[in-house]
């Protein structure tokens, strides 16, 4: 028979099995809900990282986008004028030098192209500029020259708005007719070369120059020495070739037009209104009006030539990857 003790174990037994089992499903539904819990955690990160990764993709190509149109805009413009007479549009606008707004291979580059497009019924050059470089000045001077033998029928004209001086003048002076406002400034028919002396600063300074060269005149025009008078001279002299040349360009290009005065070719400037008295320039107008007037198709296309935006921001990815390597190599080794 069994005993009080036996059934007392036996009792703790069967509670303790059947408390096992009602435990068992409770756990198994912890488990389950936790993991439910972070499967829809990660499913709803996916989900937000996907979107944030479309998102990033779109904004990436539309940007991409706007800098293949901004790149593609101006032959889009010259597109724009096919099948129709137009006035092709040459800017001669900023100073004039290598590598600057305005430089003869872009500017040839752009008349040749306005030439070759059978459309164009004559050319502008739509003039801004207070000068440069006299060698950039004359190839373009003589470019325009050499189109107008090759091409008589095809009349190049330049139109000047705020000022077209020097350089810009030296090229104004190759086209068939100059047309300015009033109110804009042109001629400065000459040549300048500047600089500074510090040799009497040096003195009060007290600091001693020292110079080493090879070559009587390697030093010439050092602007710590004393000045020579034969170097003056010499200097004087190169300027005054260099002004001839731009006397004689001008009077080919303007022959009888040209007023001479004393004051012609001295450098001096001119308001629009004066230098069409003086037969600097021709008459008023602008871009628009000497389109439609003069040439007969007021349709305006720009064939101005310039550094592609890619190559302009590949240039500057380019200094940029250069310099950060010239820093890294002049970076002093730890020790």
């Amino acid at each position: 028979m069994p005993s009080a003790h036996n059934g007392i174990i036996g009792l703790f037994k069967v509670n303790n099995v059947d408390n096992s089992q009602d435990n068992v499903p409770k756990t198994d539904g912890w488990e389950r809900e936790v993991l439910e819990k972070v499967a829809l955690a990660a499913i709803t990160e996916q989900t937000r990282a996907r979107r944030w990764g479309v998102f990033f993709k779109a904004l990436t190509f539309s940007y991409l986008a706007i800098l293949l149109g901004v790149a593609l805009y101006p032959n889009m413009k010259k597109e724009m004028g096919n099948g129709k007479a137009h006035t092709a549009v040459v800017d001669i606008v900023g100073v004039i030098a290598e590598g600057k707004e305005v430089n003869a291979e872009n500017t040839i580059k752009s008349l040749r192209a306005a030439v070759k497009d059978k459309n164009t019924k004559g050319i502008i050059l739509h003039s801004n500029s207070p000068g440069g470089s006299p060698v950039q000045s004359a190839y373009i001077y003589e470019e325009i020259r050499n189109i107008k033998k090759l091409n008589p029928n095809l009349p190049i004209v330049a139109v000047v708005s705020d000022i077209c001086a020097s350089g810009c003048y030296y090229i104004a002076s190759a086209a068939d007719k100059i047309f300015v406002s009033p109110a804009s400034l042109i001629g400065s028919i000459g040549v300048i070369m500047d600089g500074f002396g510090f040799v009497d600063t040096m003195k009060t300074l007290g600091v001693e120059r020292r110079l080493i060269t090879a070559g009587a005149h390697k030093a010439m025009l050092d602007p710590f020495s004393p000045p020579k008078p034969d170097e003056n001279q010499y200097m004087q002299n190169l300027i005054n070739q260099v002004h001839q040349q731009f006397i004689t360009a001008v009077k080919q290009g303007r022959g009888d037009r040209l007023k001479e005065t004393p004051d012609t070719f001295s450098g001096l400037v001119w308001t629009g209104e004066e230098g069409v008295k003086l037969g600097v320039a021709d008459a008023f107008g602008s871009d628009s009006s000497v389109a439609k007037d003069l040439i007969g198709a007021d349709r305006l296309v720009n064939f101005t030539e310039s550094e592609e935006f890619f190559d302009k921001l590949a240039g500057k990815m380019g200094a940029s990857f250069a310099h950060v390597i010239n820093s890294a190599l002049q970076t002093p080794a730890l020790r």
